[in-house]
């Protein structure tokens, strides 16, 4: 895993230093650049594969016309070093995928990109077409960000590397932070910054002649037509994912430096724990704890490491240690995340870069298998449409919200509070609504007046109607699945895994995001994968056999945090201070009299705001390291 910046168009070797430089937590063992009248690439090296000299970066082909950095791993780059050699007409100097994918490009140009097998980020100068090309891959599990200014391109793994290039200048784009407070991530393409972009997944751009010359989609989602496809009965649909499991997961097992495995004791890091330990070898199984009990989930970690027979490191901290890490975290977090589960993410790995560099983790299980509470909400929202609307309005309604407030981690209230605010309106929006901050009317009385006016021409939902517009033939789970893929998972939970990790110089894998196992998964029927109210059907199915039978049932938790009880208690001076009318009126974006209203219902628990308060907590943060000391 590395860290990628550079340009093409105005620019030189300090500033290209600069932007290389802020991302050396990316890629501690090496740095190199690339530099002519025109170009600069930068790279800093995690070293994983090929440790020996010969695997710095940027690299070049035989005749140096071509100058690649890149990020991340090509897992199927032997089979695809055997076809080159075969050819007969390219000479390896490596060991490395990296000089795979340069020899790939000079036989097949941008169609090489639907070859690899991988999770990337790279870019690519072409001396002899004067062009620049950059590619991400297919679930967006590594980030990419350009920009396009005075004809000069910009790109970094992170913004932070470009806000160190002169010519970008650092301005708050209002339109990402009203998405900001919808979905508590900014979406694909849209970045924090004016200007500023995300490479979409699955997509190239070409730049020639101080321009943007292409954008090309290489790989999308796809269900198929499952009304033509021949009918799999679900013990062939098992056996075919007992298989494509196991070639994920051992492709992912290839590494020159110490390898383990991120071990929740959950169904889907077990599940990769299984398939690793099938493979005969020796592994490290890593997992943290909380002292405060009802935050532990250790032990279940511990029993499937003990039945797995893998060699089991635990650490365990307290709650406060990773509140004490909010400072830290959000200072060097250069978009804002909403997800405090970065935190304790943060410790993990922290605490399994002391032993290895690379650990492969369980995400992607939950949205291909339809693993979250929300899929279930879904199932009973379909059952809850059919009570009568006078039951529904007049009774259920009005007695929830009225529910007492808790601050217990997803406690009973909330759920229903939620379920109930974001059960009207559009079908296509209610997952949103239930996962997001603020609504419609929230943000109508969070933002000044006249901020406010300035958004109403944007369609909030422009994101997901773009996502949904192809997929009108699809079942609305269908619609729901590609949307997690999309938005959730890759905007979330990859850049949450991703920042935590690489801020330890730690790669992290993910198995369940092969490319052949999403578009398997993706083909089969719903009911494989939610089965009446049951979640991930046809995996618990699989691994009812490999796997404790408490492991394979147990509720989905996660990294939970007392985030409500911080915010009323040990967080409250913070809140007290970055919210108070001095910040909030200097700051000119934010209605002062709804903020002290939202904390107040907090505090005195006539409203469990937490989700608001977090998600602004986050913002602010942010602003006052990237915005305001600059």
């Amino acid at each position: 895993m590395c860290g990628l910046s550079g340009y093409f168009g105005q620019g030189d070797k300090n500033i290209l230093k600069k932007m290389s430089d802020v991302l050396s937590y990316r890629g501690p063992d090496d740095q190199g650049f690339f530099i002519n009248e025109r170009v600069g690439l930068a790279h800093n090296r995690l070293s994983i594969i090929d440790l020996s000299p010969s695997g710095h970066q940027p690299m070049a082909n035989e005749n140096g016309s071509l100058q690649l950095v890149f990020n991340g791993e090509i897992y199927n780059y032997p089979a695809l070093k055997k076809e080159l050699l075969a050819a007969g007409h390219h000479q390896f100097r490596s060991q490395t995928d990296t000089e795979v994918i340069i020899h790939l490009y000079e036989d097949l140009g941008t169609d090489c990109f639907a070859k690899l097998n991988g999770m990337f980020a790279l870019a690519l100068y072409d001396q002899h077409k004067q062009e620049l090309i950059l590619a991400r891959d297919r679930l967006g599990k590594k980030p990419l960000y350009w920009t396009l200014v005075q004809g000069t391109v910009i790109f970094a793994s992170e913004p932070k590397a470009i806000l160190e290039h002169p010519l970008f200048k650092r301005e708050l784009d209002l339109i990402s932070l009203n998405k900001y407070l919808l979905y508590e991530y900014i979406p694909t393409p849209h970045a924090i910054f004016k200007g500023l972009h995300k490479l979409e997944p699955g997509h190239y751009l070409i730049f020639s002649n101080n321009s943007l010359a292409k954008k090309e989609k290489f790989w999308d989602i796809s269900f198929g037509d499952q009304t033509k496809q021949p009918t799999i009965s679900l013990a062939q649909a098992e056996a075919k994912l007992d298989d494509l499991l196991d070639q994920s997961v051992s492709s992912r097992l290839v590494s020159d430096v110490p390898l383990g495995i991120f071990l929740s004791g959950g169904l889907d890091s077990s599940t990769v724990a299984y398939y690793a330990r099938r493979r005969g070898q020796s592994i490290k199984t890593f997992s943290i704890g909380f002292q405060e009990p009802s935050f532990d989930e250790s032990r279940y970690a511990r029993e499937v490491a003990a039945y797995l027979g893998t060699e089991h490191h635990e650490k365990f901290f307290s709650v406060t240690e990773a509140q004490d890490l909010i400072p830290h975290v959000f200072a060097i977090l250069d978009e804002p995340l909403s997800d405090a589960s970065i935190l304790p993410t943060y410790l993990l790995s922290k605490f399994t870069r002391e032993k290895v560099t690379v650990a492969l983790g369980g995400d992607g299980g939950d949205e291909l298998f339809c693993g979250y509470d929300t899929f279930i909400a879904h199932r009973l929202a379909e059952h809850y449409d059919r009570l009568p609307s006078w039951l529904r309005r007049s009774i259920i309604e009005k007695i929830i919200p009225l529910l007492p407030v808790s601050h217990n981690n997803l406690s009973l209230d909330f759920k229903a509070k939620k379920f109930i605010a974001g059960y009207g309106g559009p079908l296509k929006y209610r997952n949103q609504r239930w996962l997001g901050s603020f609504d419609y009317l929230d943000r109508a009385q969070l933002f000044r007046p006249e901020i406010w006016q300035s958004l109403q021409s944007q369609n909030e939902f422009e994101d997901l109607d773009r996502l949904l517009s192809p997929l009108q033939d699809q079942s609305h789970f269908n619609q729901l699945i590609h949307t997690y893929l999309r938005t959730y998972l890759m905007d979330d939970i990859l850049v949450k895994v991703d920042r935590a990790s690489m801020y330890n110089s730690l790669e992290v894998r993910a198995p369940f995001l092969d490319y052949t196992l999403v578009d398997f998964v993706n083909s089969l029927p719903l009911k494989f994968k939610l089965k009446g109210l049951t979640t991930k059907y046809i995996l618990k199915k699989l691994m009812a056999d490999k796997l404790p039978k408490n492991i394979i049932n147990r509720q989905k938790k996660g990294f939970g945090l007392p985030l409500s009880g911080w915010l009323a208690g040990s967080l409250k001076p913070l809140l007290l201070d970055i919210f108070s009318e001095q910040a909030v009126r200097r700051a000119g974006l934010f209605n002062y009299s709804y903020l002290r209203q939202l904390l107040s219902d907090h505090f005195a628990k006539r409203r469990d705001n937490r989700k608001l308060i977090w998600t602004l907590t986050v913002f602010e943060l942010w602003r006052s390291h990237w915005l305001d000391k600059k």
